[in-house]
């Protein structure tokens, strides 16, 4: 099928299965096989894990989080000390997002101007300025493989002229982003597209990002409160609206049932801090569904969590034991809980795959679906 390359940096779609999609995003540091879930990296760690154990997972990449290694220790700091991936001793790709979601979520003031964002930092209070140009700079210096451009994100509910200022201002900071990415051979720089849940603003956002011509688009400003329905109707406007030849990404997105559905839609890549937040908390996911290991009904439970596939964490530690250190408080869960839940992620992602390469991938999903739903309800 499609090849597109731009240099070393490209996307090879292998198969569709219904709009579900096979494929290989190419880059300088090597292949990603979609759909990929990306485990969040916010600071340079994916927490809880060790990056060995998150490759033996099967992830072929992580983010990192631009907003957070701009604040500390620094984008200046990390390229000093030999770039992200010498810091952190990862030598598969990086994407960074451009802090454009944390600005929302988390600086303490911010004012959204058409030169870019001022902010406070939520650790000291100092004034910060992030503009395009110095949110791909930022990247540029972290050395990250897949950068995003700077885009102003919305809360949910919002008002129709929120959304459609948002938008513009959206283009015309990736217009600049694009410019300020430059030649960087081996990397690629991402459009987002915006416009909330309204898809004639979805659809001129995503018309004006291809106009631009980046290496791969991704869906923004969703799973921000809207709720699953309402995110998935926005995807099945928004992707077919995207180049059937380049990568789409849906950011920020989800649990095991939101990733399957969007997948369906013609989604290739996702990331989400919440395996490992809901791991920390005592919340598992399995092929069973989800289990909350901190229930009284775990405590003399001698079976793991899934006795049948190799991530340790899943499959050799009991689910009496795990309540125990959870209910504790004891660093040793929250990490066990971690990495099982990303090594089901990953698990996932590679039965996705599977399922499409052979052409049965509707019924893996209604399968998937429902073996969570007996587990559950036997639980």
């Amino acid at each position: 099928m499609a090849h597109a390359m731009t240099k070393d940096f490209g996307f090879t779609l292998h198969k569709t299965d219904g709009a579900a999609r096979l494929g290989t995003v190419h880059t300088g540091r090597g292949d990603i096989r979609t759909p990929a879930f990306m485990p969040v990296g916010t600071v340079g760690t994916v927490k809880g894990l060790y990056l060995d154990q998150v490759k033996e997972t099967g992830a072929d990449i992580i983010l990192g989080n631009t907003y957070h290694l701009m604040l500390r220790p620094g984008a200046e700091q990390v390229a000093r000390l030999g770039g992200l991936h010498s810091f952190i001793r990862w030598d598969g790709p990086i994407l960074t997002d451009s802090g454009g979601f944390q600005i929302m979520s988390l600086s303490k003031i911010r004012k959204i101007r058409e030169e870019g964002a001022t902010f406070q930092s939520h650790i000291d209070g100092r004034r910060h300025e992030l503009s395009p140009e110095r949110a791909m700079e930022i990247q540029r210096l972290l050395g990250s493989d897949i950068q995003m451009q700077l885009d102003q994100c919305i809360e949910y509910p919002h008002t129709e002229k929120q959304a459609v200022k948002a938008m513009e201002l959206s283009l015309r900071w990736a217009e600049r982003s694009r410019k300020a990415f430059g030649n960087q051979p081996g990397r690629g720089n991402f459009g987002i597209v915006q416009g909330g849940t309204n898809e004639k603003l979805r659809l001129r956002s995503a018309a004006g990002l291809v106009d631009i011509g980046f290496e791969g688009y991704a869906i923004g400003g969703l799973a921000v409160g809207e709720g699953q329905a309402l995110m998935l109707s926005t995807i099945d406007f928004t992707a077919p609206a995207l180049p059937s030849d380049k990568p789409r990404y849906l950011m920020g997105v989800g649990t095991p049932d939101d990733i399957l559905e969007a997948v369906a839609r013609g989604v290739d890549m996702f990331d989400c801090v919440l395996p490992t937040r809901s791991g920390r908390h005592g919340q598992a996911f399995t092929r069973f569904g989800k289990v909350n290991i901190r229930n009284a009904k775990h405590a003399n439970d001698l079976r793991p969590l899934d006795e049948e596939h190799p991530c340790p964490a899943l499959s050799k530690y009991s689910r009496a034991y795990l309540h125990h250190l959870i209910r504790s408080g004891e660093m040793l869960g929250m990490m066990l809980m971690s990495w099982a839940n990303i090594a089901y992620y990953q698990s996932l992602m590679q039965g996705i795959r599977a399922a499409i390469a052979e052409g049965r991938f509707e019924e893996f999903r209604l399968q998937t679906k429902e073996q969570w739903r007996r587990g559950e309800s036997a639980a």
